[in-house]
């Protein structure tokens, strides 16, 4: 047999791939990289916006047409959110639930021998210690959680991840030293939310950051998005963690809007005073923080004064990094209920903010413009050259490096996204 996967979104999914790969190969299956080479496509499926689910839709669809003769399976978020729309546009397609990966060999064998076989539902099954294939040895993605302790009224990734599952410290820190040695300069832990990770085990997330770190060998690690709501019980001691010279000066902190009355309808859980207060604290400790959020733009309870608050907020924070993302009806969510606010509203909003973010990430990242940074090279740059990572994780362009290596190099120039060097001598 002879498999092709292709794998659509966040990080925790591209992940989910990887063991299905891994699992795969072990029971002596070919993962091949060019579809016509396949008996079977996987196509590992994301669904938390929109444009992400037509995109999906269309592929399903478009593959089916293009290759009548070969078999699709498909995995990821929309097997638990939307499995009617899944079977309405694919009758034909075995599934595997993101909770199922364990079962990936016998949906792929019974699915090559003609049959149309549908793995989904909640499991508890770790992810961590498991078979996996990567494409990059360098940078290793290890789930140290999966689902969340949310009820966030506009999501419905929720529904495919479940409830909070960690998994065991001792078996992380195995997976990231095993991949260290092996080579990986770069540790990503990541889950829908590594602020929550422990809440139901009784261990720490600042525990678990530490104990990779102290980890031998020359790598860093980053620690995936976190929610504001659960690190206010443990701040102090994660900041301490993130401290650590082998972790990246990085969070990734989504706030979603400025306003507290929007906040509470989205049923976030926290204010703006409480985020501030965290981000002040990480900021006074990490002088050097590179801080990333999410925002929604247009909430169907969104009034213009909550808009100007959101614009408030962010020229109040200076976020490095900025995300945005437009509001809209999520398959289950609860505001997919509301009203949505005018589309040429939502237009006009958009843009500004967009116009905002650019502006802000370009002034940050200018400020590091004739600084000397000692970068980590982790990956090749799609237009030549290589991309480096500072030790605040802003992408780097560096024209003639080594891959795993760190270099010592001059910021010439600045974008709203990534900076330029020069390499200085030794």
């Amino acid at each position: 047999m002879k498999v092709y996967i292709e794998s659509y979104g966040c990080t925790f999914n591209q992940a989910d791939g990887q063991i299905i790969a891994g699992i795969l190969q072990e029971n002596d299956v070919e993962i091949v990289d060019t579809i016509d080479n396949a008996d079977i496509i996987i196509v590992n499926s994301c669904y938390v916006k929109l444009p992400t689910e037509n995109r999906i839709i269309h592929r399903i669809q478009k593959l089916q047409e293009e290759y009548p003769d070969k078999k699709i399976i498909v995995g990821g978020c929309m097997v638990e959110i939307d499995p009617e729309k899944l079977e309405k546009i694919g009758p034909n397609c075995s599934w595997i639930g993101p909770h199922q990966l364990n079962k990936a060999y016998d949906v792929v064998n019974a699915t090559y021998c003609g049959d149309v076989i549908r793995e989904y539902g909640f499991s508890k099954e770790s992810k961590v210690g498991v078979p996996k294939l990567v494409d990059d040895t360098l940078i290793h993605i290890i789930q140290i959680c999966e689902g969340c302790l949310g009820s966030c009224s506009f999501c419905c990734t929720r529904f495919a991840r479940g409830p909070l599952n960690s998994y065991p410290i001792s078996d992380i820190v195995a997976e990231a030293k095993e991949a260290i040695e092996n080579g990986a300069c770069e540790i990503q832990l990541t889950a829908q939310d590594t602020a929550a990770f422990g809440r139901d085990s009784g261990e720490k997330l600042s525990t678990l950051i530490k104990e990779v770190a102290n980890l031998d060998g020359d790598f860093r690690v980053r620690v995936g998005m976190m929610h504001p709501k659960n690190i206010l019980n443990d701040v102090d001691e994660i900041i301490d963690a993130i401290k650590h010279p082998k972790v990246y000066n990085f969070i990734h902190l989504p706030v979603q809007s400025g306003s507290d009355k929007v906040l509470k309808d989205m049923r976030r859980g926290h204010t703006i005073e409480q985020y501030l207060e965290v981000v002040s604290k990480f900021k006074n400790e990490i002088p050097d923080l590179t801080l990333a959020v999410d925002i929604i733009v247009g909430y169907p309870t969104e009034s213009d004064d909550d808009f100007d608050l959101t614009v408030k907020l962010l020229e109040e924070i200076k976020p490095s990094l900025i995300h945005l993302s437009k509001y809209q009806h999520r398959k289950g969510a609860l505001s997919s209920s509301l009203r949505e606010i005018p589309p040429k509203v939502m237009k006009k909003r958009s843009k500004f903010l967009s116009e905002i973010k650019s502006k802000i990430t370009e002034d940050e990242n200018r400020e590091l413009v004739g600084t000397h940074q000692n970068v980590l090279v982790v990956e090749k740059g799609s237009k030549g050259g290589f991309i480096a990572k500072t030790d605040s994780y802003i992408p780097v362009i560096v024209h003639d490096a080594e891959l795993g290596t760190f270099v010592d190099v001059l910021i010439t120039q600045a974008t709203a996204t990534y900076l330029k060097s020069e390499l200085l001598e030794k």
